[in-house]
């Protein structure tokens, strides 16, 4: 592959909402872009599939977040109605009184209250507390992080923002912060809190997407990045439109289809072409060679370079690192087909009927016992759910009468240590799930026209996301910030001039952010210019 004069600036392998948004902000810069996905359809993970029919579910992720509204605007997205929950959150609780969380403050710390007058006075003051650390971290998320060992003028300048907006907390909240980032959630909420349905409904937000326990070290660190890009005191699913997560991945590919972008479908990548250690295209399944200036990755980390990249492009230290990346899923997905809608035990009237989420996990210590099943290679015998009804808010998803109702569970690792995930395991987890849920919603089981699992080896096979994980790589204290996706690597350049990462394995990784998308953009953009003027 030798073009001098490459047809496009920009290719993009995949058509997630990651790669959608990096090659939006590509097209707005003036740039020549070719978006390459290996299926049929955009979105990545990041789908509404009709999984039963006339039933269409969000298949694998199911919320996007923290900062699509802001990239909405900048890169003039349409088409999308908004969804406005509420309650945000519905926990039922063993004893039949549910906890709410509603958008309205007042409103939830009435439901607090009812539990614990000391807990609903504390509330606000633990809100606005992590209100404030999580603009801190939108901050820096919108921006690369700081690299602890540079020697630059330009690495020292952002150095010494990042230190000056740390010190614009004020001394008690940095100090506050600081103590707070490798804290497990447990300690944090107990140290908030009396209430043991309050402190579990919260810790769930924690251990979301991570093989840890409420008890692990960094837990609290993960409840606050799942508040950044949220208003105080909602704690609950994010950005969520009519249609499904499927129409905000459309949304974005029309965007991108009138800026100019060119996107081609059932074009799997099979490899990049390196030359004197720059990227100089890709060549495809097919064996079409395609090369351009700069090459986007949506792939996961341990993908790009250990199945894209030949390793004698990249040095064996670097590869180690890649290879230690921690992934572990451990959440599975059950999809509902109902004929009509459960009744749960507790709530009088129809107050919870928003389509918010559904919350079970009564107590820290059951969250932590469910991980303790998972560390010995076994799925939760009582695991822990997060649930939707969507339907409640959006009848364009299934047939008048009837609702669609989506499940993810942890924990069910990626490895099982009594053998593989068959169709015996598969149902299994199904009727866990199924069983669980009757134990607060009762006519649940009758209800059940049809259901489908994912358990994250499907994940990892329908969507090519490493053992399942949707975060490309645990979020963990040693894979955030400028040591994700590895130390020294944290700038969404790789090793390979040219070479970009956009997913959500780069900083600052943790769901479907639009930020990893956005920075990886910024990049290109600047080194291109670069590349001008040098």
């Amino acid at each position: 592959m030798t073009d001098r004069h490459p047809r496009y600036d920009a290719i993009v392998i995949g058509a997630g909402i990651e790669e959608l948004i990096a090659a939006g902000y590509l097209a707005r810069a003036g740039l020549r872009v070719l978006q390459l996905e290996r299926a049929t359809r955009v979105g990545g993970t990041a789908v509404t599939e009709e999984l039963v029919s006339g039933f269409r579910f969000d298949s694998c992720a199911d919320e996007v977040g923290p900062l699509p509204a802001r990239i909405a605007r900048e890169l003039g997205v349409v088409g999308l109605v908004p969804l406005s929950p509420d309650p945000v959150l519905f926990a039922p609780q063993p004893n039949g009184d549910p906890l709410f969380l509603w958008r309205d403050a007042v409103r939830t710390r009435e439901s607090i209250r009812s539990r614990s007058p000391a807990d609903a006075d504390r509330w606000e003051g633990f809100c606005e507390q992590m209100g404030r650390f999580a603009g801190w971290l939108e901050a820096l998320y919108l921006d690369s992080p700081p690299r602890p060992a540079a020697t630059g003028m330009k690495e020292l300048a952002s150095l010494l923002g990042f230190g000056r907006r740390l010190r614009g907390l004020g001394r008690t909240d940095m100090v506050e912060f600081l103590r707070l980032l490798p804290m497990p959630a447990y300690d944090l909420l107990n140290d908030w809190f009396e209430s043991e349905a309050l402190k579990a409904t919260l810790a769930t937000g924690s251990i979301t997407g991570v093989f840890q326990g409420p008890r692990s070290a960094g837990t609290a660190f993960v409840l606050l990045h799942h508040q950044v890009g949220r208003r105080a005191g909602e704690f609950g699913p994010r950005f969520m439109v009519r249609g499904g997560i499927g129409r905000i991945s459309e949304a974005l590919a029309e965007t991108a289809g009138r800026r100019g972008v060119d996107l081609r479908f059932a074009a799997e990548v099979a490899g990049l072409a390196v030359g004197e250690g720059r990227t100089l295209g890709v060549r495809l399944e097919s064996g079409e060679e395609l090369a351009a200036r700069a090459v986007v990755s949506g792939a996961d980390p341990r993908r790009t370079f250990l199945h894209l990249v030949d390793p004698i492009h990249l040095e064996p230290d670097f590869i180690s690192a890649v290879e230690n990346i921690r992934f572990r899923g451990a959440r599975a997905r059950v999809h509902l087909a109902l004929s009509g809608l459960p009744r749960f035990q507790g709530p009088e009237g129809d107050e919870w009927l928003r389509g918010g989420g559904i919350s079970i996990g009564p107590t820290l210590d059951y969250l932590e016992h469910a991980y303790d099943d998972a560390k010995h290679g076994a799925m939760s015998r009582r695991p822990i759910l997060s649930a939707r009804i969507p339907s409640l808010d959006d009848s364009t998803l299934c047939p008048p009468g009837r609702h669609v109702m989506s499940i993810s569970m942890q924990y069910a690792p990626y490895r099982l240590k009594d053998g593989p995930w068959d169709d015996a395991r598969r149902q299994a987890l199904g009727d866990l799930v199924v069983d669980t849920l009757a134990e607060y919603a009762p006519d649940l089981p009758e209800l059940i026209l049809e259901r489908r699992v994912l358990t994250p080896q499907d994940m990892e096979q329908n969507f090519g996301i490493t053992e399942g994980h949707l975060y490309h790589g645990e979020l963990a204290l040693d894979q955030i910030l400028f040591m994700r996706p590895v130390p020294g690597w944290a700038h969404c350049r790789t090793p390979i001039r040219g070479l970009y990462l956009c997913g959500p394995g780069t900083h600052p990784g943790g769901g479907l952010t639009g930020a990893s998308g956005r920075n990886a953009a910024r990049a290109v953009i600047e080194d291109l210019r670069t590349d001008r003027e040098g």
